[in-house]
């Protein structure tokens, strides 16, 4: 069986993007339609992850073979926050939940009680902005899965992930972080010979998961990046002034590439105990060179 572990519908809410998180959301896309294009994309499963909200899940619930799971903004004990993804919850667990986000001790207690299968997100990535050592010893310790396969983290970040994932010991699994619609089931985790949701979920468990799918790009965050724009121009029709603004796109999700490539740099040879090398250097010294390495 095969299911897309991390796709995001208009109920995540606003984007946390600094000037345009008060007129523009993380997503547009309704669950219905979602659904049907995870069906079309050759899916068995069905899921939203959506930020700290299970609200879209109340469209599919009547889907075959739907389940309800979301993604957490959690406080780590060093103040940094993370994604984590939990999967397979009731609404009064997605309760609890919300209520021990800022309480990581608290959180893991409360998922290792109900059983809940969880992961750590694009553990090699600053979209939730910076990392501190101590984060990744809790990830080691304490985080049964990561998220190894992402359509749009850099194809270096879900390398370095696989890599780390297997020197720890943890489950792989993957997901499209799809926020608009073309991107949907574009990267998933699939258990061979699962049969329905709780055999997928033994079969993650006992090491029988595999990820498919591609990685990140320039192209495809611009065009995911514009679909998002039209459809908030759609909603909120006075925007459509600011419509000019749209040019510089290109140049944001390349920012945010080449920031992703710095932080990876940064964090993947600390924590893999490989050596440091100059390529940190590098990124100060030729940032064109290594911006055309993600165009």
């Amino acid at each position: 069986m095969k299911c897309d572990l991390h796709v995001h519908s208009y109920y995540s809410g606003p984007t946390t993007t600094p000037v345009v998180k008060s007129i523009c959301r993380e997503s547009y896309s309704d669950p219905q339609k979602i659904y049907a294009a995870l069906q079309r994309r050759g899916m068995d499963l069905f899921t939203l992850t959506d930020h700290d909200s299970i609200e879209g899940a109340e469209k599919l619930r009547s889907q075959p073979n739907f389940f309800v799971s979301e993604e957490l903004t959690c406080r780590m004990p060093s103040g940094t926050e993370v994604h984590i993804g939990v999967y397979d919850v009731s609404e009064k667990q997605h309760v609890q939940l919300l209520q021990r986000r800022s309480d990581l001790v608290a959180l893991l207690m409360y998922l290792s009680e109900k059983r809940i299968f969880f992961s750590i997100n694009h553990v090699f990535s600053s979209v939730t902005g910076r990392r501190e050592l101590e984060d990744f010893k809790w990830f080691n310790e304490y985080f049964p899965a990561f998220e190894i396969k992402n359509s749009h983290m850099l194809k270096r970040a879900n390398d370095e992930a696989a890599k780390l994932a297997k020197q720890w010991g943890k489950i792989g699994i993957g997901g499209s972080d799809a926020h608009a619609l073309p991107s949907v089931g574009t990267a998933y985790t699939e258990v061979l010979g699962a049969r329905d949701k709780d055999e997928f979920f033994e079969g993650l468990r006992n090491g029988l998961g595999r990820v498919c799918g591609e990685s990140g790009c320039f192209t495809k965050l611009t065009r995911d990046v514009y679909v998002i724009v039209y459809e908030m121009m759609r909603e909120k029709m006075w925007t459509t002034l600011l419509s000019p603004l749209a040019i510089l796109i290109p140049g944001f999700t390349l920012w945010n590439y080449c920031h992703e490539g710095m932080f990876i740099r940064h964090w993947a040879p600390e924590v893999l105990g490989q050596p440091e090398t100059n390529k940190r250097l590098r990124w100060i010294s030729e940032p064109q060179t290594m911006a055309e390495e993600y165009l």
